[in-house]
């Protein structure tokens, strides 16, 4: 099966999702491809794309969810977006791609490819089956203006959320948020992940018998991620038994800030690839919520407290892990922010925040999607994934296309 993942850079969740997927289709002998669709174009046309998003999220995260409540605003209207219309000018892009290259199926965490991809049909072209893999535990803007063959999202318990805003039923496959394997924690109980916790601690020279605190402003360092960690900086000043971890992505200027201000037993890192164990090693995860970086965690069964949402969907990643108690929201003060001292010296609290996460993440997700991709580029009709039963009519259809 030839598999092609189309992701954008906006954000680190999108690739790390994509990644997930590439990683499990290849362990079924299966080839895949990943790429940035706008690099067709252009590298400059990407990295405009990606550029932008950055300064939303790190400089002006007000400004973002304003930019999404007028998504929200303009998904009501009656006609599609200028989103959808931006992106008809990569359909001659895509489709010389997809006809020099051999594809059975598309997989795509990322809106702006699935808004290509719904271009292509609409203007007659032919393209291979294309399944849309929802990367935040809401349906985000304009999602519903696609046209795609099978839209992955989050749970179950979020298929009226999606329904609502006209996705068809049928078409939606509570198979989970997919997470590369290296952070899947498995089914273990406390004393599997001590184990883990003590060799992650070993490999990041962390002393083994500190309480650790890791905060994270996900892969772009956004958010008011800066005044948690200096709160909790004052508050762990105090504490000998406790160790601060912050990773500051890609955020340059955060990183040097905070490398100056370090406290001892204190460690700032930016860009970093030892996050799953950074997430093994910490008792608490301080972060902003993410959609891919809490369902991470979740899988590591790491207790999160989440702070600094950027307005918009990472508001409802927020409520969604609160509400089935998988994470505590805190708002950004010194009195939010103690809670998470209570949390780490809670462990019958800490150890019950793990069994819910285990409870609902789909710790297997990857695997699910992959199952679900082989039947429809197969085209015959098989077992299908483990799904809640009304998908079943809805694995069928596709199945039949």
């Amino acid at each position: 099966m030839e598999v092609l993942i189309l992701s954008c850079g906006t954000g680190g969740g999108h690739d790390s999702a994509g990644a997930a997927v590439a990683e499990e289709v290849k362990r079924r002998g299966h080839h895949a491809v990943m790429l940035n669709p706008y690099t067709l174009h252009s590298d400059q046309t990407a990295d405009r794309i990606n550029r932008a998003y950055l300064f939303l999220a790190q400089k002006a995260p007000g400004m973002f969810g304003a930019v999404y409540g007028a998504g929200e605003l303009y998904r009501r209207l009656p006609f599609r977006s200028p989103v959808y219309f931006a992106n008809r000018a990569m359909v001659p892009v895509l489709r010389k791609y997809l006809e020099e290259h051999h594809v059975d199926v598309i997989l795509t965490p990322h809106l702006f490819p699935a808004e290509i991809l719904t271009n292509m049909k609409q203007e007659g072209f032919p393209t291979p089956a294309f399944i849309f893999i929802a990367t935040d535990y809401s349906c985000i803007p304009f999602t519903e203006e696609t046209d795609c063959d099978a839209y992955v999202i989050p749970s179950a318990d979020l298929t009226e959320v999606f329904a609502d805003y006209g996705l068809p039923r049928e078409r939606l496959y509570p198979l989970g948020i997919p997470v590369q394997d290296r952070f899947r924690q498995g089914r273990g109980g406390a004393e599997a992940r001590a184990e883990a916790q003590a060799e992650a601690r070993a490999r990041l020279g962390l002393e083994p018998d500190r309480k650790y605190i890791l905060a994270a402003g996900g892969s772009m360092g956004g958010g008011s991620i800066r005044r948690a960690v200096h709160i909790l900086m004052k508050e762990a000043a105090g504490r000998s038994d406790v160790g601060l971890i912050v990773i500051c992505g890609n955020n340059r200027r955060l990183y040097e800030e905070l490398s100056r201000e370090a406290l001892p037993g204190m460690r700032v890192t930016g860009f970093t690839s030892d996050m799953v164990d950074y997430m093994k090693a910490a008792d608490v995860f301080v972060t902003k919520p993410g959609g891919l970086s809490s369902t991470e965690a979740a899988a590591c069964g790491l207790p999160i407290v989440h702070v600094a949402a950027i307005p918009g969907c990472e508001t409802h990643n927020a409520r969604y892990f609160s509400s089935h108690g998988m994470s505590r929201v805190c708002r950004t003060t010194e009195s939010g922010l103690r809670s998470v001292f209570g949390i780490l010296d809670d462990r019958r609290l800490r150890e019950e925040m793990v069994r819910k996460q285990q409870e609902q993440i789909h710790q297997d997700a990857a695997a699910r999607i992959c199952s679900l991709a082989e039947r429809m580029s197969l085209g015959r009709r098989g077992t299908v994934p483990e799904i809640e039963p009304e998908q079943a009519g809805g694995m069928k259809a596709a199945l039949g296309r």
